[in-house]
């Protein structure tokens, strides 16, 4: 991973062993004619990460795979992490079983990336779908380098350096039925740049999501919600997203460096099972050359 060389990975692209197909001219396309249980499926590895730098979310079809070949493809971009939320007496601990039906209604239907709540938050997430409802259950996409450029020159200039704090208690405090100090004893909360640089594009995006991000440093209560809500706004908007309609045998595999994703909890009381394995990543920075 640390000696790419770009140059190869761009020829890798236009050489790949698959057709790529755009959803949207912001993000997101499907990588077709692949198959990613295929014994020769590391040749492919570097034309389907530059597609992901690319596209920022990728998406395959009709992917008969099994558990294993899903963990052997995901560690094929780097070390996969566990989840707190994963049952420790799981085979396969790396991956991470998101279920719901008539007993649970989704809980993923807000603007996310993986895991910031990390010190190293996740590279890219692949999300196998298990059990699909017969309608509905989509997942939307928002490229965040995108979003901010959406804001105003001076809007730009004054986020970019901000720090903000993400915390897991947030959202996992209640589902794991923990109190925030035991969380915060293993998982304390981070300091992450509002604006990060991508470490392989060197494209700046926003880095700053509705489940993790507590508040913005040095800026009073009031202030920092205020600049996060206007700051969370910005994936709202249609023209940067795409949506997946999930079908038997569909992988979606995001960046989370680039952007967010929202899983539309409109299926309730339908079931809809999925496992994720997730890559991890680095410490986010930002470098003010990349404006």
């Amino acid at each position: 991973m640390a000696d790419r060389d770009p140059a190869t990975e761009i020829r890798a692209a236009q050489d790949a062993p698959f057709s790529v197909h755009p959803l949207t001219p912001s993000i997101g396309a499907e990588l077709r004619d692949i198959d990613l249980g295929a014994p020769d499926i590391a040749d492919a590895i570097p034309a389907i990460r530059q597609a992901l730098l690319d596209h920022k979310v990728i998406f395959f079809r009709d992917q008969d795979i099994k558990r294993e070949q899903h963990l052997a493809f995901a560690q094929m971009f780097g070390e996969l992490e566990i989840h707190p939320a994963t049952p420790k007496d799981q085979d396969h601990p790396e991956i991470l079983r998101i279920e719901h039906g008539p007993d649970s209604r989704g809980q993923e239907n807000m603007w996310h990336s993986d895991v910031t709540w990390r010190a190293e938050p996740s590279l890219g997430s692949i999300l196998r779908a298990i059990e699909i409802p017969e309608v509905g259950g989509d997942t939307l996409f928002a490229n965040m380098h995108a979003a901010y450029m959406g804001l105003s020159e001076e809007m730009r200039g004054f986020v970019s350096g901000l720090t903000a704090v993400h915390d897991i208690a947030r959202v996992f405090a209640k589902r794991l039925g923990k109190p925030p100090e035991e969380l915060h004893a293993k998982y304390p909360p981070m300091e992450h740049p509002v604006v990060r640089t991508h470490p392989e594009t060197g494209l700046p995006g926003l880095y700053v999501n509705g489940a993790f991000t507590s508040h913005i440093k040095g800026l009073s209560d009031q202030e920092s919600a205020d600049l996060l809500r206007h700051l969370y706004a910005q994936a709202a908007n249609p023209e940067i997203q795409c949506r997946f309609r999930w079908a038997p045998g569909s992988i979606a595999f995001w960046d989370n460096r680039a952007c967010q994703h929202f899983a539309a909890s409109d299926y309730f009381p339908a079931r809809r099972a999925m496992e994720r394995a997730t890559i991890k990543g680095d410490r986010p920075y930002y470098s003010p050359e990349t404006n």
